[in-house]
């Protein structure tokens, strides 16, 4: 009975409400604190129970975290000190790896800087081309006759000087024209000896023309031989360089330019026709200097006795008769040769008023 009376007490203790069906439980606090075993002894059950520690999984959990997490950190630092010896190296292993290729590299740069620089390289402008009838009209004759006053009273009594400095003033003149605009070589071989005359005082002015006649007037006739001589000089110069140009060979043979050929010719026209007895001085040394002689000098000498007649035509007939007509019958002579010869003597004898001309000039000058 006592049992059962401690069963309904026990059970009348506890009373259950809500989900319990109305039920609620009541607990004894008295009882509840006697029943309450204590902590180290339920401790020491739980040690004795489970064999472990309470809370000893969280206690080794945290230890193999901070251990994983130290291994990590050495590992990082391992990392790291690899990293840094390797930056630390690798200067010195890239600079004795890479020097040959970075110089390689700024050959390659200036050499691709000096292609570009070549194709970026701006062409020179092309010089105006200047003919010869256009540097001819912008010679003004008050200017040559003021040049001429000075030239005469700077060199007085030095004709042959004064002769020189003429040429240098045409030569200035001409100076733009070059060897295209003026290709005497080609211009003789293939004109006629009646155009020769016009080769190449047709483009210079009436003005300038009389202006410069009427100072050659006043040279002395001395001075005249030397100045031919250095005029033809550099004509025949011209045409041994036009002649080693068109061979193609350029060994030995000094450059002349052409330039200057125009005013050459210009100045040499106009003292055979002012004073054409000039001419006839001197043809001995046109015989007897090899330099002046030859086929391909012909055309030459008989373009200046062409210029001497325009002066007196029995000096062009004497010149012809002394020193072409041997030309002619001579065993050197060619078909060119002999036609340019018969060409000169046709066009002296087809001259209007040539055989009284020519007689009274014979019988005047005492010449044949």
């Amino acid at each position: 009975m006592e049992d059962n009376h401690g069963a309904f007490e026990s059970n009348s203790n506890e009373v259950t409400t809500g989900n319990d069906h109305g039920w609620q439980k009541v607990t004894y606090a008295k009882r509840q604190r006697k029943a309450k075993p204590n902590s180290s002894d339920s401790a020491s059950n739980r040690i004795v129970s489970n064999g472990a520690v309470p809370g000893a999984d969280n206690v080794f959990r945290s230890l193999e975290q901070q251990s994983a997490i130290r291994r990590l950190q050495i590992l990082e630092a391992q990392r790291s000190a690899v990293a840094v010896d390797a930056d630390f190296d690798a200067p010195v292993r890239s600079k004795n790896e890479y020097d040959s290729s970075d110089e390689e590299n700024e050959r390659v740069v200036e050499n691709g800087k000096a292609e570009e620089a070549k194709k970026v390289k701006p062409k020179k402008p092309k010089k105006p081309k200047v003919s010869v009838s256009d540097a001819a009209a912008k010679i003004d004759a008050d200017d040559l006759s003021a040049f001429l006053v000075n030239i005469s009273e700077s060199y007085e009594g030095q004709h042959e000087i004064q002769l020189m400095r003429f040429a240098d003033y045409f030569g200035r003149a001409f100076s733009a024209v070059t060897a295209a605009q003026f290709p005497w070589v080609k211009l003789f071989r293939e004109s006629t000896v009646a155009k020769f005359a016009d080769i190449p005082l047709s483009y210079i002015s009436e003005a300038v023309y009389k202006t410069s006649a009427d100072w050659i007037n006043k040279c002395s006739p001395e001075a005249f031989g030397s100045f031919l001589s250095w005029s033809l000089d550099s004509i025949f110069a011209d045409l041994v360089s036009q002649q080693a140009g068109a061979k193609g060979s350029k060994k030995g043979v000094p450059h002349v330019s052409s330039k200057s050929q125009v005013a050459m010719f210009v100045v040499v026209a106009m003292v055979l026709r002012r004073k054409p007895d000039v001419l006839v001085d001197f043809l001995p040394t046109l015989r007897e200097n090899s330099k002046y002689q030859g086929q391909d000098k012909l055309p030459v000498i008989v373009w200046m006795i062409v210029q001497a007649c325009q002066g007196d035509l029995a000096v062009g007939l004497h010149a012809w008769a002394r020193n072409l007509l041997p030309v002619v019958t001579g065993k050197s002579s060619n078909p060119q040769s002999r036609d340019l010869v018969l060409q000169l003597v046709e066009r002296i004898m087809s001259a209007p008023k040539a055989r009284p001309i020519l007689v009274n000039g014979a019988v005047r000058k005492g010449r044949g």
